[in-house]
């Protein structure tokens, strides 16, 4: 049973959620082939993620003349295929988000991934994000390679449907994959009716290794912790604001903002400006092990995200027996309890976080660690990465593959 995952940047750091489905999937039996546009030379941390660059293969690696010899091949090879491939190809690109001649470069890489495909014997195609990863696959599809799914997370995807031309893209598919029902609902409105069978939830699972540890006391430092990209959605900006009125009530707190991005210049001079040096520290790109211990070593994790599909950190942190204190937004809600796992708040209300902090802050240990323990049965329950990968296998053998 050969398959193909196709992923626009592979390994990568913050998607160690594909790494963890492509061996799940492994061990229900699939060999599959691991292909992508980039990451053959970005700095790894992860030895896991070093392994997996290694029996990766890069479409861009060997340059634009070898993607220009396997377009004449294609072309040459299968003209009518090509022909229909590269009418969609323009049709997309006069009405997309990014100018024609990238998605010819698109076309491009499709005739270069499907005779890797045919060698590999690939009888399904699938590709992670909604965006140019899935019209690759969707010309690869066309041009003779096998059929293809994608898995949608969010929320850039909802952000511009019609600009990535969604629905086409769900049409021409065999199946495609949502990370919680608020995504499933958010694909209904850009699919036909008709293919809405087509569309179906598969969680991202959570790796055994990551929360396979001896359970550890909340401690009872008041310290918090916010893991993922500085961005301007991920809503830390407003979480510095909530620590400056944590600080002017007299309330302890420290804050540790594990990642990198880049609003990290601006977070870092409005903590300066209200003088916040010794409540906030930030601690760059850290490793997934580097990960578990900050969450570990924290009462709560706090991500006030104005955008998201279903966070996997949440999950991380779930896992780990720590309660998530986040807001009321896309697929979160559907993992996270109010009152049961953690604290839920209104996205964008600086008091509203503030008033979570405080309360998370003023819980006793024995209310931390009923809410850890709650959380972590649930997400166990719903986000066990080999379940979840069975929910996937079963969908591609319904495929064929």
């Amino acid at each position: 049973m050969n398959i193909a995952y196709l992923v626009n940047q592979y390994p990568k750091i913050s998607h160690s959620f594909i790494r963890r489905e492509i061996l799940a999937l492994e061990r229900q039996g699939y060999n599959v082939q691991r292909l992508a546009m980039r990451g053959w030379k970005d700095e790894l941390r992860d030895e896991e993620d070093i392994r997996e660059r290694a029996v990766t293969r890069y479409v861009l690696q060997d340059g634009a003349l070898a993607m220009a010899m396997d377009v004449v091949r294609m072309a040459v090879k299968r003209p009518g295929r090509f022909s229909k491939a590269l009418a969609l190809a323009c049709k997309i690109g006069l009405r997309a988000d990014r100018p024609l001649p990238l998605h010819l470069i698109y076309l491009a890489e499709a005739c270069r991934i499907v005779p890797w495909m045919a060698a590999h014997g690939a009888r399904h195609l699938h590709a992670h994000f909604g965006t140019n990863s899935t019209e690759v696959a969707m010309l690869a599809s066309m041009l003779g390679g096998p059929a293809y799914s994608f898995t949608v997370h969010g929320p850039e995807e909802f952000d511009k449907p019609e600009l990535l031309w969604l629905g086409e893209k769900i049409r021409r598919s065999a199946f495609v994959v949502a990370v919680s029902s608020f995504g499933r609902s958010q694909l209904f409105r850009w699919a036909a009716y008709a293919d809405w069978a087509k569309v179906q939830v598969v969680h991202c699972g959570i790796d055994p290794g990551f929360h396979a540890v001896p359970p550890r006391p909340s401690p009872a430092a008041p310290r918090l912790v916010c893991v993922g990209r500085l961005c301007e959605q991920k809503g830390q900006m407003l979480l510095v604001r909530a620590v400056q009125a944590m600080v002017a009530k007299g309330i302890p707190i420290h804050l540790v903002l594990a990642g990198d991005g880049e609003m990290r210049g601006e977070i870092e001079a409005l903590i300066a400006a209200n003088n916040l040096g010794s409540h906030i520290s930030i601690t760059g790109w850290i490793n997934g092990d580097q990960v578990r211990e900050e969450m570990l070593a924290a009462r709560a994790m706090v991500l006030p995200s104005f955008a998201e599909g279903l966070p996997v950190v949440v999950m991380e942190a779930m896992a780990l027996r720590r309660p998530v204190l986040t807001t009321y937004i896309a697929g979160i809600p559907e993992l996270v309890r109010h009152g049961e796992t953690g604290w839920l708040f209104p996205a964008g209300d600086v008091d509203a976080l503030a008033a979570a902090l405080e309360a998370c802050l003023a819980a006793a240990p024995e209310q931390l660690e009923a809410m850890g323990e709650a959380g972590h049965q649930r997400v166990l329950a719903r986000h066990a990465v080999d379940t979840e990968a069975a929910k996937l296998a079963h969908l591609m053998h319904q495929t064929g593959a």
